[in-house]
């Protein structure tokens, strides 16, 4: 196949998911790692092409969902300040923080702006040496390359007036962390395609191993992820664990060289606090000694942030996959994509935001709040 419609065939994905009906014996829980997977899971009705009995769970790959409260709070407090112009992708400006958002600081005054690239972030530096312009750096291994790029074109142009924010985590720590919990039920990984683009797959062997689960490395169109349960299905099914790649036409093993070696320049493996999670040792970057100078956090020294979750949202239990969007008693009602409460609600990534935008697992009587709330947000 070589256009993207190819990889939305109906039926191609209904032959498949034959396929896996045909194989699959017993019941199986399988996690797909990243939000974009799950969005495209619920949106082309994947789960419900699928044996009952194969429950998807949903990963804590949303790059936003994950970010820590308190570093949301700093990214607040920040940005409040006279002479910053903060820039962050559109996503963040509408993440909840304990008691407001970025979009709350803008309206106040602030002076914060989206940007498309944290290379524009730079340039804004450039025209502007009378301030101080901070990027929120977000993501995961993805992601991290542009920022490493920009942090390293601001030390060669010599800029002393621009910092990152810096919440970059990682897969691999992410999955053994998950793997060791007391509660876990995942048997199977679909991993995520764009993350392994960069990274490659040579650290997931080990994994299998270790915990003796197979690992498909998957894409984000329909028949990417149908051929992804399919293989990890498969390989249950007759007691085996690896990894496979089903995302070949973008992933090599070895992945992209010439960006993990900018990775490992700019950026050193740290203890990384995971919003709902906690702190996973050696899940994340932080800017490594010779670019320590572009730390936001040490340039700012910000502190007495008072940091508080709301007691209603179960986002935590979502990202680990210990619950299912629509089991917390807040979704639909109190938390909706225009009151959210947690950043799996507003994230475009974000399971909660997936389950709600897609109508579905709601009673009709929260269907009809749901619904007058969406009305409210195509109207706002």
């Amino acid at each position: 196949m070589k256009y993207l419609t190819e990889f939305r065939n109906g039926e191609v994905a209904q032959r498949i998911a034959r396929e896996i009906h045909q194989v699959a014996t017993r019941p199986w829980k399988i996690m797909e790692v990243c939000g974009g997977q799950t969005h495209s899971i619920i949106r082309n009705g994947i789960d419900q092409m699928i044996p009952a009995g194969i429950e998807m769970i949903h990963g804590p790959g949303c790059p936003v969902c994950v970010t820590p409260l308190n570093l949301i709070d700093k990214a607040l407090a920040i940005a409040s300040q006279p002479g910053v112009i903060f820039c962050s992708f559109g996503d963040m400006l509408r993440v909840p923080g304990t008691d407001r958002d970025l979009f709350q600081v803008k309206g106040n005054g602030g002076d914060v702006r989206v940007v498309y690239s944290p290379l524009d972030a730079v340039e804004l530096a450039v025209r502007n040496p009378d301030k101080q312009v901070v990027f929120f750096g977000v993501g995961f291994e993805t992601t991290a390359p542009a920022n490493a790029m920009s942090v390293h074109l601001a030390k060669r142009r010599g800029l002393k007036n621009f910092s990152v924010l810096v919440s970059h985590v990682l897969v691999p720590p992410a999955i053994e962390a998950i793997m060791s919990s007391p509660g876990n039920k995942v048997q199977a990984f679909l991993a995520a395609g764009h993350v392994c683009s960069v990274m490659g797959y040579w650290e997931y062997p080990p994994i299998t191993e270790k915990y003796r689960i197979p690992i498909v490395v998957t894409g984000f169109e329909p028949l990417d992820l149908l051929d992804g349960i399919r293989r990890a299905v498969i390989q249950l099914e007759k007691g085996e664990y690896r990894v496979e790649n089903a995302y070949e036409r973008i992933v090599s093993f070895a992945g992209n060289l010439p960006a993990q070696q900018l990775l490992s320049e700019v950026f050193e493996v740290a203890d990384r606090a995971w919003r709902g999670i906690g702190v996973i040792p050696k899940s994340g970057w932080r800017l490594s000694a010779p670019y320590r100078e572009f730390d936001a956090e040490e340039r700012f020294q910000i502190s007495g942030i008072h940091t508080e979750e709301s007691p209603l949202c179960k986002s935590g239990d979502v990202l680990r996959g210990a619950i299912k969007p629509a089991e917390c008693p807040a979704f639909g009602k109190e938390c909706t994509p225009r009151h959210p409460l947690g950043a799996t609600m507003v994230s475009s990534e974000g399971a909660c935001a997936a389950y709600f935008n897609y109508g579905r697992f709601l009673s009709a009587e929260d269907l009809a709040h749901a619904g007058a709330a969406l009305t409210g947000v195509a109207n706002g």
